[in-house]
């Protein structure tokens, strides 16, 4: 019975189904845009509104039937269909426009876009139209809020922000792909891109902080900060609560998130060197990057004070370009010399690398290892290596802020430190252990 239903033939769609929903897509865009602009203009009376609802799904339907149009007649007349549109309509706006001394042009634009959209709805792909023709409306439903956040940009935001999207548009595409230096690590592309991404996390988290305004300003400010250097920000706190714009317990708990954040970060550029090595960092991570927010938590609760709340000044720019080439400077030497440790000494000395780096900035190792691990390092040696570079920078930013002579932070900094570092060990010794009963439950 069931083969012979498998054997009925499939009754074949009518051919003119598909231009009819082409043809309903283009109406449905239409009213789509025409929704947001009779929005704007319902306070208008009757024939006040030169293009509403009905003007705009009409215009959509126009632009569905040039595209039905277009293999029967041809490019020529279509084209000249959509001319005669455009400059019917443009006339039609002038006149409103300067009737209401209103010297926009957005509804022009808006009724030509619906059209366009129309047309292409019917001879090209419909989810690129109807994707299109939203995020159109977006625009133009959130005017106000555009030109708020436009009015609050300062040149130096701007600056920055044209500065990544000519690294990534110009830079990137200009650099060689490959490896350019006889040990195979210095691989330019890759390189212009880490920094790409370090100096964009910078940004948005600039952009975060001003965004959310001043209530939680030093956690956030943190955070941002940690996306960048976490040592720099616990240094910067230490310094603040030396100088007494900010409690030992608000210091602390910033740092501990900060910390937190830094955990989180290196176990995400670890997966994307190796998941084996990501699977064997995740539970000692996770472990200390839970216990740091613990810290962060209860360190908070007490500190109500105003100064708790005020904006972080650590990020002063949107964009500092020379903590980014700091950066890129020291991954490039980084990398060259964990080859040369780890070819000369074996893995002794690539731990002593590993320590020592670690006390620079625990993310070029942690890079400099993942990309030693695509040219075969040993799982085991790249995460004792990640692992002694972590602890190694956590010593080094308890020793900077306890040599800077903020006592309370330090005290209490150095419990997270320790705590998170008796953690992460206790949870990376159960790992194999954890796994092994894992493997044979199943």
């Amino acid at each position: 019975m069931l083969s012979f239903f498998q054997e009925l033939p499939v009754p074949d769609e009518p051919v003119w189904l598909e231009p009819l929903q082409r043809v309903g897509l283009a109406l449905t865009i239409g009213f789509l845009v025409g929704v947001e602009r009779g929005w704007k203009q319902r306070d208008d009376g009757d024939g006040q509104r030169v293009a509403g609802i009905r003007t705009f799904a009409l215009i959509g339907l126009l632009g569905g039937v040039c595209g039905l149009l277009l293999p029967t007649v041809g490019a020529a007349p279509v084209a000249a269909m959509a001319l005669a549109f455009g400059a019917a309509f443009a006339a039609f706006q002038f006149r409103q426009a300067v009737k209401d001394g209103d010297n926009s042009v957005t509804s022009t634009v808006a009724g030509l876009l619906v059209f366009a959209l129309g047309l292409y709805a019917v001879v090209g792909e419909t989810v690129v139209a109807a994707a299109v023709a939203v995020a159109g409306t977006i625009v133009l439903a959130f005017k106000e809020g555009l030109h708020t956040w436009v009015r609050s940009i300062t040149w130096k935001e701007m600056r920055s922000a044209l500065l990544i999207l000519a690294a990534t548009c110009i830079g990137l595409p200009l650099m060689p792909e490959g490896a350019v230096d006889p040990w195979g690590a210095i691989e330019p592309r890759s390189l212009w891109w880490i920094t790409i991404l370090i100096a964009s996390a910078s940004f948005v988290g600039y952009v975060a902080l001003r965004a959310l305004g001043q209530r939680a300003g030093l956690m956030i400010g943190a955070l941002a900060g940690a996306i960048v250097s976490s040592t720099v920000v616990t240094i910067d706190l230490g310094r603040r609560v030396r100088s007494a714009e900010l409690d030992a317990s608000s210091g602390a708990a910033a740092a501990a998130l900060a910390a937190a954040v830094s955990l989180i970060r290196c176990g995400a550029v670890a997966s994307l060197f190796s998941s084996a090595v990501a699977a064997r960092l995740l539970p000692a991570l996770t472990a200390s990057a839970a216990v740091c927010l613990g810290c962060a938590w209860v360190l908070a609760r007490p500190a109500a004070s105003s100064v708790a709340t005020a904006p972080y000044p650590a990020i002063k720019s949107p964009l500092d370009l020379w903590s980014v080439a700091k950066f890129a400077v020291v991954l490039v030497v980084l990398t060259i010399g964990a080859n040369l440790i780890s070819r000369g000494l074996g893995s002794y000395g690539f731990g002593v690398f590993a320590a020592t780096a670690g006390l620079v900035d625990v993310d070029a190792v942690t890079l400099a290892v993942g990309r030693l691990t695509m040219s075969g390092l040993a799982t085991e040696a790249a995460v004792g290596a990640i692992l002694i570079g972590i602890l190694a920078n956590q010593v080094f930013k308890l020793a900077a802020v306890a040599f800077g002579g903020a006592l309370g932070f330090s005290l209490r900094f150095g419990a997270v430190v320790t705590l998170a570092s008796i953690a992460g060990a206790i949870a990376h010794a159960l790992t194999p252990f954890v796994y092994s009963s894992l493997s044979m439950v199943r």
